[in-house]
C-alpha cells in the first residue's frame, strides 16, 4: 500500500451476552466472533478478517437469539489467543470503524487485557471511529440502528435474518460509505488478466426518492414549433412518423 493510501477497517463483533450495564466485558462476557472488511480510498479491496472464537464459557441464551451462534458451534474454535497476533496485523494503522465502537472496542480491550503484558489496546493500534456517532450527527432523533440506516439510504439487506459479524461489517462498509460521500463501491480497478472487469458484482443500486428527479416540461413556443415541424414532414412523407408508430403527437 502506498504511503498516501487510506486504509480502513470495518469491524463487528458478537459476543457471548449482550448486557452493557456496567459494561459487559466487566461482566465476564467474551468474544466469539470477528468480522472485518478491507477498504482502501473508499473501495473495498475484497481483503478481510474473519473468525469464530471458543470463548471458554457459555453463551447467554438471549445471545444466541440474536446471532444464531450456540455453544456446540464454537466448542472447536480456536481462542482469542491463538487469533490475537494476525488480528492486530490486519488492524494495525487502520483507521477502524464500528458502529457503537465502545462495545465493541471494549470487548477487544478485554481480550487483550486477558493476554498480559505486552499488548496494545485497541486504539493504541489503530485510530477508532464510531459510526454511531457520525449517523446520530447526521439524522438526529432518528433511528440509527443499522436496519434503519439501510432502509433510508437504499441498501438492501433482505438477506439479513441473523446479526452475524462479517455480514453486518459488510453491510456497515455500504453504509459508511454512503454516508460520508455517497456511492464509491466500484471496484473499477480489479481487472481480470485478459482485460475484463471484475467489478460487476460489486455494484449495488443506490435507491432515490421520486421527489429529488426534476420534470421538465416543454413551453407553448416549443409546442407550437414541434407541431410545425410535424406538419412539415406529414405533407412530404404523407404521413409523419409517429403516426406510423402509433403514438400521438399531443402531450
Amino acid at each position: 500500500m502506498q504511503p498516501d493510501q487510506t486504509r480502513q477497517i470495518i469491524l463487528d463483533t458478537e459476543t457471548t451476552g449482550m448486557n452493557m450495564a456496567g459494561g459487559a466485558p466487566h461482566l465476564g462476557h467474551r468474544i466469539i466472533e470477528i468480522g472485518c472488511v478491507e477498504v482502501i480510498n473508499r473501495r473495498l479491496t475484497g481483503n478481510h478478517y474473519h473468525v469464530y472464537l471458543n470463548p471458554d464459557m457459555p453463551i447467554d441464551p438471549e445471545a444466541t437469539t440474536v446471532h444464531g451462534i450456540t455453544d456446540d458451534d464454537v466448542k472447536d474454535c480456536p481462542r482469542f489467543a491463538d487469533v490475537a497476533q494476525q488480528f492486530v496485523e490486519f488492524i494495525r494503522g487502520a483507521e477502524l470503524i464500528a458502529h457503537n465502537a465502545p462495545f465493541d472496542v471494549g470487548f477487544m480491550d478485554h481480550e487483550f487485557g486477558k493476554l498480559g503484558a505486552g499488548w496494545a489496546m485497541t486504539d493504541e493500534l489503530c485510530q477508532v471511529t464510531d459510526s454511531l456517532v457520525l449517523a446520530k450527527d447526521m439524522y438526529p432523533g432518528q433511528k440509527n440502528n443499522l436496519d434503519a440506516l439501510c432502509r433510508r439510504l437504499g441498501i438492501d439487506n433482505s438477506h439479513r435474518e441473523l446479526h452475524g459479524a462479517l455480514l453486518d461489517a459488510e453491510i456497515l462498509a455500504d453504509v459508511y460509505l454512503l454516508m460520508t460521500g455517497g456511492q464509491t463501491k466500484l471496484a473499477l480497478g480489479q481487472d481480470s488478466e485478459d482485460g475484463s472487469s471484475a467489478a460487476g458484482s460489486d455494484i449495488r443500486p443506490v435507491t432515490l426518492s421520486a421527489d429529488a428527479l426534476p420534470v421538465i416540461k416543454a413551453s407553448s413556443t416549443e409546442l407550437e414549433s414541434h407541431q410545425e415541424t410535424m406538419a412539415r414532414v406529414e405533407k412530404k412523407a404523407g404521413q409523419s412518423i409517429w403516426q406510423t408508430l402509433g403514438v400521438a403527437e399531443s402531450t
